[in-house]
Protein backbone atom coordinates (compact mmCIF):
# COMPACT_ATOMS: atom_id res chain seq x y z
CA UNK A 1 0.00 0.00 0.00
CA UNK A 2 1.90 3.88 -1.01
CA UNK A 3 2.15 5.80 2.16
CA UNK A 4 0.80 9.43 2.34
CA UNK A 5 4.19 10.52 2.26
CA UNK A 6 5.04 8.61 -0.57
CA UNK A 7 1.92 9.86 -2.27
CA UNK A 8 3.09 13.08 -1.93
CA UNK A 9 6.32 12.96 -2.88
CA UNK A 10 4.91 11.55 -6.04
CA UNK A 11 3.00 14.30 -6.76
CA UNK A 12 5.64 16.90 -5.94
CA UNK A 13 8.23 15.30 -8.31
CA UNK A 14 5.63 15.18 -11.13
CA UNK A 15 5.01 18.62 -10.73
CA UNK A 16 8.77 19.23 -10.84
CA UNK A 17 9.42 17.17 -14.29
CA UNK A 18 5.87 18.65 -15.76
CA UNK A 19 6.31 22.32 -14.85
CA UNK A 20 10.51 21.93 -15.55
CA UNK A 21 10.86 23.79 -12.37
CA UNK A 22 14.63 23.88 -12.10
CA UNK A 23 14.22 23.91 -8.19
CA UNK A 24 10.89 22.71 -6.31
CA UNK A 25 10.41 22.42 -2.73
CA UNK A 26 7.05 21.60 -1.21
CA UNK A 27 6.08 21.12 2.66
CA UNK A 28 2.58 20.45 4.62
CA UNK A 29 1.93 21.09 8.25
CA UNK A 30 -1.22 19.54 10.19
CA UNK A 31 -1.27 19.85 13.83
CA UNK A 32 -1.68 16.30 14.63
CA UNK A 33 1.55 14.64 12.08
CA UNK A 34 5.19 15.54 11.58
CA UNK A 35 5.80 18.09 8.90
CA UNK A 36 6.05 16.71 5.75
CA UNK A 37 8.70 18.55 3.65
CA UNK A 38 10.40 17.41 0.11
CA UNK A 39 12.80 19.27 -2.58
CA UNK A 40 13.44 17.84 -6.15
CA UNK A 41 15.71 19.37 -8.63
CA UNK A 42 18.83 21.78 -8.13
CA UNK A 43 19.44 25.20 -6.81
CA UNK A 44 21.53 26.12 -9.74
CA UNK A 45 24.29 27.53 -7.85
CA UNK A 46 26.92 26.04 -5.86
CA UNK A 47 24.30 25.19 -2.55
CA UNK A 48 22.57 21.65 -2.41
CA UNK A 49 18.83 21.35 -2.08
CA UNK A 50 16.85 20.66 0.63
CA UNK A 51 13.85 21.96 2.22
CA UNK A 52 15.49 24.90 4.15
CA UNK A 53 16.57 26.11 0.69
CA UNK A 54 15.06 29.82 0.19
CA UNK A 55 13.22 30.82 -2.40
CA UNK A 56 11.65 34.02 -3.06
CA UNK A 57 8.06 34.10 -2.37
CA UNK A 58 6.49 37.36 -3.97
CA UNK A 59 3.12 38.45 -3.23
CA UNK A 60 3.20 36.11 -0.63
CA UNK A 61 4.61 38.89 1.09
CA UNK A 62 0.98 40.96 1.18
CA UNK A 63 -0.16 38.55 3.38
CA UNK A 64 2.12 39.58 6.09
CA UNK A 65 1.75 43.17 5.54
CA UNK A 66 -1.78 42.40 5.86
CA UNK A 67 -1.62 41.59 9.36
CA UNK A 68 0.62 43.71 10.16
CA UNK A 69 -2.42 46.62 9.23
CA UNK A 70 -4.65 44.40 11.01
CA UNK A 71 -2.43 44.79 14.20
CA UNK A 72 -3.00 48.24 14.03
CA UNK A 73 -6.48 48.24 13.70
CA UNK A 74 -6.67 46.09 16.82
CA UNK A 75 -4.11 48.27 18.84
CA UNK A 76 -5.94 51.65 18.04
CA UNK A 77 -3.44 52.89 15.49
CA UNK A 78 -5.87 52.99 12.70
CA UNK A 79 -9.65 52.43 11.25
CA UNK A 80 -9.83 50.07 8.30
CA UNK A 81 -12.02 52.84 7.11
CA UNK A 82 -9.40 55.57 7.80
CA UNK A 83 -8.65 57.56 4.67
CA UNK A 84 -4.62 56.73 4.49
CA UNK A 85 -4.17 60.68 3.80
CA UNK A 86 -4.83 60.47 7.33
CA UNK A 87 -1.78 58.13 7.77
CA UNK A 88 0.41 59.65 4.91
CA UNK A 89 1.21 62.50 4.03
CA UNK A 90 0.09 62.10 0.12
CA UNK A 91 -0.32 64.42 -2.79
CA UNK A 92 -2.74 62.33 -4.25
CA UNK A 93 -5.37 59.39 -3.70
CA UNK A 94 -5.02 60.28 0.25
CA UNK A 95 -9.28 59.54 0.02
CA UNK A 96 -8.71 55.47 -0.65
CA UNK A 97 -9.47 54.09 2.45
CA UNK A 98 -7.52 51.14 3.87
CA UNK A 99 -10.32 48.57 3.80
CA UNK A 100 -9.79 49.43 -0.09
CA UNK A 101 -6.35 49.12 -0.34
CA UNK A 102 -6.31 46.10 1.48
CA UNK A 103 -9.07 44.50 -0.39
CA UNK A 104 -7.38 45.33 -3.72
CA UNK A 105 -11.08 47.68 -4.77
CA UNK A 106 -10.06 51.31 -4.51
CA UNK A 107 -9.09 51.49 -8.03
CA UNK A 108 -5.60 52.73 -8.14
CA UNK A 109 -3.12 51.21 -10.95
CA UNK A 110 -1.23 48.41 -9.90
CA UNK A 111 2.19 49.28 -10.18
CA UNK A 112 4.01 52.37 -9.34
CA UNK A 113 4.52 55.27 -11.86
CA UNK A 114 7.06 54.34 -14.55
CA UNK A 115 8.20 51.19 -15.82
CA UNK A 116 9.06 49.09 -12.91
CA UNK A 117 8.95 45.37 -14.51
CA UNK A 118 11.11 47.33 -17.77
CA UNK A 119 13.81 48.51 -15.66
CA UNK A 120 13.63 46.32 -12.78
CA UNK A 121 14.33 49.54 -10.65
CA UNK A 122 11.77 49.66 -7.45
CA UNK A 123 11.39 53.48 -6.28
CA UNK A 124 12.63 54.56 -2.87
CA UNK A 125 9.80 55.62 -0.73
CA UNK A 126 10.13 59.11 -1.15
CA UNK A 127 10.25 58.81 -4.59
CA UNK A 128 6.68 56.20 -4.31
CA UNK A 129 5.05 58.80 -2.83
CA UNK A 130 5.61 62.03 -4.50
CA UNK A 131 5.07 60.02 -7.86
CA UNK A 132 1.60 59.35 -6.32
CA UNK A 133 0.27 62.47 -8.25
CA UNK A 134 1.49 60.93 -11.53
CA UNK A 135 -0.50 57.65 -11.30
CA UNK A 136 -3.85 56.69 -12.28
CA UNK A 137 -7.23 55.70 -10.55
CA UNK A 138 -8.13 53.21 -12.79
CA UNK A 139 -11.44 52.30 -11.94
CA UNK A 140 -13.96 54.12 -9.71
CA UNK A 141 -13.62 53.05 -5.98
CA UNK A 142 -15.12 50.14 -5.12
CA UNK A 143 -16.61 49.65 -8.56
CA UNK A 144 -14.60 46.06 -8.81
CA UNK A 145 -11.28 43.61 -7.61
CA UNK A 146 -7.95 45.18 -9.35
CA UNK A 147 -4.53 44.15 -8.08
CA UNK A 148 -2.30 46.54 -6.80
CA UNK A 149 1.31 46.64 -5.98
CA UNK A 150 1.12 49.83 -5.53
CA UNK A 151 -1.74 49.79 -2.96
CA UNK A 152 -0.35 47.37 -0.56
CA UNK A 153 3.20 49.44 -0.40
CA UNK A 154 1.61 52.57 0.91
CA UNK A 155 -0.10 50.14 3.34
CA UNK A 156 3.35 48.84 4.42
CA UNK A 157 4.96 51.99 4.61
CA UNK A 158 1.22 53.78 7.16
CA UNK A 159 2.10 50.68 9.20
CA UNK A 160 6.45 51.21 9.36
CA UNK A 161 5.54 55.21 10.52
CA UNK A 162 2.69 54.34 12.75
CA UNK A 163 5.19 51.98 14.54
CA UNK A 164 7.97 53.53 14.36
CA UNK A 165 10.49 51.55 12.35
CA UNK A 166 11.12 50.49 8.64
CA UNK A 167 8.08 47.86 7.30
CA UNK A 168 11.08 44.94 7.62
CA UNK A 169 11.65 46.17 10.95
CA UNK A 170 7.91 46.01 11.83
CA UNK A 171 7.24 42.39 10.18
CA UNK A 172 10.38 41.08 12.07
CA UNK A 173 9.61 41.73 15.13
CA UNK A 174 5.95 42.17 15.40
CA UNK A 175 5.82 38.56 13.39
CA UNK A 176 8.41 36.28 12.29
CA UNK A 177 9.95 36.21 15.31
CA UNK A 178 6.49 35.37 17.85
CA UNK A 179 5.65 32.33 15.26
CA UNK A 180 9.02 30.99 15.01
CA UNK A 181 9.71 31.90 10.97
CA UNK A 182 13.32 32.16 11.36
CA UNK A 183 14.23 31.17 7.47
CA UNK A 184 11.70 34.41 6.38
CA UNK A 185 13.16 38.06 5.52
CA UNK A 186 13.95 40.67 2.83
CA UNK A 187 17.30 39.44 2.08
CA UNK A 188 17.68 35.86 0.24
CA UNK A 189 20.58 34.76 2.27
CA UNK A 190 23.08 32.02 1.74
CA UNK A 191 20.78 29.30 0.87
CA UNK A 192 19.18 31.22 -1.50
CA UNK A 193 18.44 28.98 -4.95
CA UNK A 194 18.42 31.16 -8.62
CA UNK A 195 15.24 31.68 -9.60
CA UNK A 196 15.15 31.04 -13.79
CA UNK A 197 13.00 31.67 -16.74
CA UNK A 198 12.40 28.39 -18.84
CA UNK A 199 12.75 28.76 -22.75
CA UNK A 200 9.42 27.47 -23.65
CA UNK A 201 10.35 25.34 -26.97
CA UNK A 202 14.01 24.12 -25.78
CA UNK A 203 15.34 22.99 -22.28
CA UNK A 204 17.79 26.18 -21.81
CA UNK A 205 16.78 27.65 -18.08
CA UNK A 206 18.07 31.41 -17.86
CA UNK A 207 18.98 32.93 -14.70
CA UNK A 208 16.34 36.08 -13.96
CA UNK A 209 18.19 39.15 -12.33
CA UNK A 210 17.88 39.39 -8.03
CA UNK A 211 15.62 42.45 -7.72
CA UNK A 212 15.19 44.32 -4.81
CA UNK A 213 11.66 45.90 -4.29
CA UNK A 214 12.58 49.31 -2.60
CA UNK A 215 9.32 51.07 -1.58
CA UNK A 216 7.28 48.18 -3.09
CA UNK A 217 9.03 45.72 -0.60
CA UNK A 218 5.57 45.17 1.57
CA UNK A 219 4.00 43.85 -1.62
CA UNK A 220 6.81 41.44 -3.03
CA UNK A 221 9.55 41.49 -1.05
CA UNK A 222 10.21 38.37 0.95
CA UNK A 223 11.92 35.11 1.26
CA UNK A 224 11.61 32.04 3.21
CA UNK A 225 11.46 27.84 2.97
CA UNK A 226 8.46 25.81 2.20
CA UNK A 227 8.26 24.86 6.22
CA UNK A 228 8.44 28.27 6.82
CA UNK A 229 5.31 28.70 4.40
CA UNK A 230 3.54 25.83 5.30
CA UNK A 231 3.46 26.97 9.24
CA UNK A 232 2.52 30.45 7.97
CA UNK A 233 -0.22 28.73 6.11
CA UNK A 234 -1.22 26.67 9.07
CA UNK A 235 -1.30 30.31 10.98
CA UNK A 236 -3.49 31.83 8.54
CA UNK A 237 -6.24 28.90 8.54
CA UNK A 238 -5.95 27.93 11.99
CA UNK A 239 -4.30 30.92 14.42
CA UNK A 240 -5.15 29.33 17.47
CA UNK A 241 -3.14 26.25 17.42
CA UNK A 242 0.02 28.44 16.08
CA UNK A 243 -0.46 31.18 18.56
CA UNK A 244 -2.52 30.25 21.29
CA UNK A 245 -1.91 33.41 23.36
CA UNK A 246 -2.61 35.89 20.00
CA UNK A 247 0.44 37.75 20.20
CA UNK A 248 0.40 38.13 16.51
CA UNK A 249 -3.22 38.29 15.84
CA UNK A 250 -6.55 37.33 17.59
CA UNK A 251 -8.27 34.40 16.10
CA UNK A 252 -11.31 36.75 15.43
CA UNK A 253 -9.45 39.27 13.84
CA UNK A 254 -7.78 36.78 11.41
CA UNK A 255 -11.44 35.64 11.23
CA UNK A 256 -12.23 38.67 9.77
CA UNK A 257 -9.22 39.18 6.92
CA UNK A 258 -11.03 35.27 5.71
CA UNK A 259 -13.95 36.80 4.52
CA UNK A 260 -14.51 37.05 0.97
CA UNK A 261 -15.08 41.26 0.20
CA UNK A 262 -15.62 40.38 -3.66
CA UNK A 263 -15.16 38.22 -6.17
CA UNK A 264 -11.85 37.86 -8.23
CA UNK A 265 -14.10 37.38 -11.50
CA UNK A 266 -17.64 38.77 -12.44
CA UNK A 267 -18.65 35.46 -14.10
CA UNK A 268 -16.01 32.63 -12.47
CA UNK A 269 -16.71 32.90 -8.88
CA UNK A 270 -12.98 30.20 -8.70
CA UNK A 271 -11.55 33.02 -6.05
CA UNK A 272 -12.49 35.50 -3.63
CA UNK A 273 -10.50 38.29 -1.86
CA UNK A 274 -10.44 39.02 2.03
CA UNK A 275 -8.27 41.30 3.79
CA UNK A 276 -5.24 40.86 2.40
CA UNK A 277 -5.73 36.81 1.55
CA UNK A 278 -6.99 34.69 -1.49
CA UNK A 279 -10.09 32.48 -1.00
CA UNK A 280 -10.42 29.69 -3.07
CA UNK A 281 -13.35 27.30 -2.41
CA UNK A 282 -12.73 23.89 -3.13
CA UNK A 283 -15.81 20.78 -3.25
CA UNK A 284 -17.33 19.73 0.14
CA UNK A 285 -17.18 23.35 1.96
CA UNK A 286 -13.72 23.57 1.86
CA UNK A 287 -11.87 26.96 1.62
CA UNK A 288 -7.95 27.62 0.70
CA UNK A 289 -6.98 30.38 2.18
CA UNK A 290 -3.50 31.96 1.62
CA UNK A 291 -2.03 33.88 -1.59
CA UNK A 292 0.10 33.17 -4.38
CA UNK A 293 3.57 34.81 -5.48
CA UNK A 294 5.77 35.45 -8.59
CA UNK A 295 8.65 37.10 -8.84
CA UNK A 296 11.36 36.93 -11.73
CA UNK A 297 12.63 33.56 -11.89
CA UNK A 298 10.11 32.54 -8.85
CA UNK A 299 6.34 31.48 -8.23
CA UNK A 300 4.89 30.41 -5.10
CA UNK A 301 1.47 29.29 -3.76
CA UNK A 302 0.61 29.11 0.41
CA UNK A 303 -2.46 28.22 1.59
CA UNK A 304 -4.24 26.75 4.58
CA UNK A 305 -6.79 24.42 4.01
CA UNK A 306 -10.54 24.86 6.27
CA UNK A 307 -13.70 23.05 6.89
CA UNK A 308 -14.46 19.93 5.02
CA UNK A 309 -14.13 16.42 5.85
CA UNK A 310 -10.79 14.78 6.59
CA UNK A 311 -9.70 18.65 7.26
CA UNK A 312 -6.81 17.98 10.12
CA UNK A 313 -5.87 21.28 12.39
CA UNK A 314 -3.38 23.50 11.51
CA UNK A 315 -2.99 22.12 7.71
CA UNK A 316 -1.28 24.23 5.77
CA UNK A 317 1.08 23.77 2.57
CA UNK A 318 4.11 25.85 0.55
CA UNK A 319 5.16 24.89 -2.63
CA UNK A 320 7.83 26.71 -4.04
CA UNK A 321 9.43 27.04 -7.44
CA UNK A 322 12.64 28.59 -9.06
CA UNK A 323 10.47 29.11 -12.66
CA UNK A 324 8.75 32.07 -13.52
CA UNK A 325 6.59 30.19 -16.08
CA UNK A 326 6.48 26.53 -13.80
CA UNK A 327 2.78 27.30 -13.17
CA UNK A 328 2.54 23.87 -11.50
CA UNK A 329 3.48 25.32 -9.15
CA UNK A 330 0.56 27.11 -8.03
CA UNK A 331 -1.46 23.54 -8.83
CA UNK A 332 0.34 21.12 -6.73
CA UNK A 333 -0.05 23.52 -3.12
CA UNK A 334 -3.97 22.85 -3.20
CA UNK A 335 -3.83 19.30 -4.79
CA UNK A 336 -1.61 18.35 -1.95
CA UNK A 337 -4.04 19.93 0.68
CA UNK A 338 -6.81 17.38 -0.88
CA UNK A 339 -4.25 14.59 -0.83
CA UNK A 340 -3.75 14.46 2.57
CA UNK A 341 -7.29 15.23 3.83
CA UNK A 342 -8.97 12.30 1.44
CA UNK A 343 -5.68 9.45 2.00
CA UNK A 344 -4.76 10.94 5.62
CA UNK A 345 -8.00 12.63 7.08
CA UNK A 346 -7.72 13.84 10.75
CA UNK A 347 -9.12 11.44 13.15
CA UNK A 348 -12.38 11.13 14.44
CA UNK A 349 -12.91 12.26 17.95
CA UNK A 350 -15.33 10.03 19.99
CA UNK A 351 -18.48 11.38 21.17
CA UNK A 352 -18.74 11.70 24.67
CA UNK A 353 -21.75 12.70 26.77
CA UNK A 354 -21.89 16.18 28.11
CA UNK A 355 -23.12 18.16 31.19
CA UNK A 356 -26.83 19.07 30.25
CA UNK A 357 -28.88 22.15 28.85
CA UNK A 358 -29.17 24.83 31.53
CA UNK A 359 -32.70 24.65 33.52
CA UNK A 360 -34.08 27.45 31.68
CA UNK A 361 -33.56 26.32 28.54
CA UNK A 362 -34.37 22.57 28.36
CA UNK A 363 -37.90 23.74 27.25
CA UNK A 364 -37.45 25.54 24.34
CA UNK A 365 -35.06 22.90 22.73
CA UNK A 366 -36.29 20.65 19.94
CA UNK A 367 -38.39 21.85 16.39
CA UNK A 368 -39.51 25.53 15.80
CA UNK A 369 -41.41 27.13 12.52
CA UNK A 370 -40.30 30.26 10.89
CA UNK A 371 -40.59 32.64 7.67
CA UNK A 372 -42.67 29.02 6.90
CA UNK A 373 -39.61 26.56 7.59
CA UNK A 374 -38.62 24.45 10.27
CA UNK A 375 -35.34 25.05 12.58
CA UNK A 376 -34.07 22.84 14.65
CA UNK A 377 -32.26 24.30 18.64
CA UNK A 378 -30.13 22.13 20.75
CA UNK A 379 -27.57 22.48 23.21
CA UNK A 380 -24.29 20.97 22.07
CA UNK A 381 -20.60 21.95 23.40
CA UNK A 382 -22.01 24.44 26.05
CA UNK A 383 -23.74 26.30 23.34
CA UNK A 384 -27.12 27.04 22.10
CA UNK A 385 -27.28 26.32 18.43
CA UNK A 386 -29.99 26.18 15.80
CA UNK A 387 -29.82 24.64 12.00
CA UNK A 388 -32.86 24.34 9.15
CA UNK A 389 -34.32 20.97 9.32
CA UNK A 390 -33.30 20.22 5.58
CA UNK A 391 -29.84 21.76 5.87
CA UNK A 392 -27.22 19.69 4.17
CA UNK A 393 -24.71 17.91 7.19
CA UNK A 394 -22.00 20.14 6.59
CA UNK A 395 -23.35 23.61 6.66
CA UNK A 396 -22.79 25.03 10.32
CA UNK A 397 -25.00 25.54 12.59
CA UNK A 398 -26.12 29.28 14.22
CA UNK A 399 -24.49 29.59 17.53
CA UNK A 400 -25.86 31.95 20.37
CA UNK A 401 -24.31 33.37 23.62
CA UNK A 402 -26.26 35.00 25.84
CA UNK A 403 -26.45 38.40 26.89
CA UNK A 404 -25.32 38.68 30.68
CA UNK A 405 -27.97 41.39 31.76
CA UNK A 406 -30.86 39.70 29.49
CA UNK A 407 -31.23 35.96 30.39
CA UNK A 408 -33.78 35.89 27.70
CA UNK A 409 -31.71 37.40 24.56
CA UNK A 410 -29.36 35.91 22.96
CA UNK A 411 -26.85 37.17 20.49
CA UNK A 412 -25.41 35.32 17.50
CA UNK A 413 -22.24 34.93 17.19
CA UNK A 414 -21.75 32.67 13.73
CA UNK A 415 -23.75 30.70 11.06
CA UNK A 416 -26.98 32.09 9.32
CA UNK A 417 -28.02 35.86 11.32
CA UNK A 418 -24.64 36.41 12.47
CA UNK A 419 -24.75 39.81 14.75
CA UNK A 420 -28.90 39.73 15.34
CA UNK A 421 -30.89 38.64 18.70
CA UNK A 422 -32.93 36.00 19.66
CA UNK A 423 -35.69 36.73 21.78
CA UNK A 424 -37.21 33.81 23.88
CA UNK A 425 -40.93 34.99 24.84
CA UNK A 426 -42.41 32.68 28.01
CA UNK A 427 -45.59 32.25 29.46
CA UNK A 428 -47.30 32.99 33.04
CA UNK A 429 -45.45 29.52 33.74
CA UNK A 430 -42.10 30.18 32.61
CA UNK A 431 -42.77 28.22 29.45
CA UNK A 432 -41.06 29.77 26.60
CA UNK A 433 -43.97 29.84 23.86
CA UNK A 434 -42.54 32.03 21.03
CA UNK A 435 -38.88 33.61 20.00
CA UNK A 436 -38.10 36.28 17.90
CA UNK A 437 -34.91 35.53 15.93
CA UNK A 438 -33.74 39.04 13.98
CA UNK A 439 -37.21 40.22 14.31
CA UNK A 440 -39.13 36.70 12.76
CA UNK A 441 -41.38 35.06 14.87
CA UNK A 442 -40.55 31.59 15.82
CA UNK A 443 -43.56 29.06 16.85
CA UNK A 444 -44.16 25.62 17.74
CA UNK A 445 -46.47 25.00 14.94
CA UNK A 446 -46.17 26.48 11.21
CA UNK A 447 -48.07 29.38 11.21
CA UNK A 448 -48.46 32.06 8.23
CA UNK A 449 -47.02 35.53 9.00
CA UNK A 450 -50.69 37.05 10.39
CA UNK A 451 -50.30 34.44 12.59
CA UNK A 452 -52.72 31.76 10.93
CA UNK A 453 -52.23 28.30 12.73
CA UNK A 454 -52.79 25.54 10.03
CA UNK A 455 -53.09 22.53 12.92
CA UNK A 456 -55.53 25.00 14.36
CA UNK A 457 -57.58 26.17 11.27
CA UNK A 458 -57.09 29.67 12.17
Amino acid sequence: MTSISDRLDRMARRAQADGRVPALSAALHRADRPLWARAVGGTGNDTALDPESVFRIGSVTKTFTAVLVMQCRDDGLLDLDDPIGRHLDLPAYGELTVRRLLSHTAGLQREPYGDVWDTLRAPAVDELLADLARVERVLPTGRRFHYSNLGLALLGEAVARRRGGTWAEVLAERVLAPLGLTATGVTPGERAVTGFLVDAYSDEAHPEPPVDFGAVAPAAQLWSTAPDMARWAAFLADPAALDPAGAVLAPTTVEEMRWPLTTTDESLWTAGFGLGLILVPRPGRVTHVGHDGAMPGFLAAVYGRRGGEGTAGAMGCAVLGSSGTGVEVLDLTHELLAAAAEHDPAEIEPWRPGPPAPEHLRGMLGRWWGEGFESVFSWHDGALRARGADDPAGKPPSVFAPLPDRPDVFRTVSGREAGELLRLTRDERGAVVRMHWATYRFTRRQEAFGGYDFRAGG
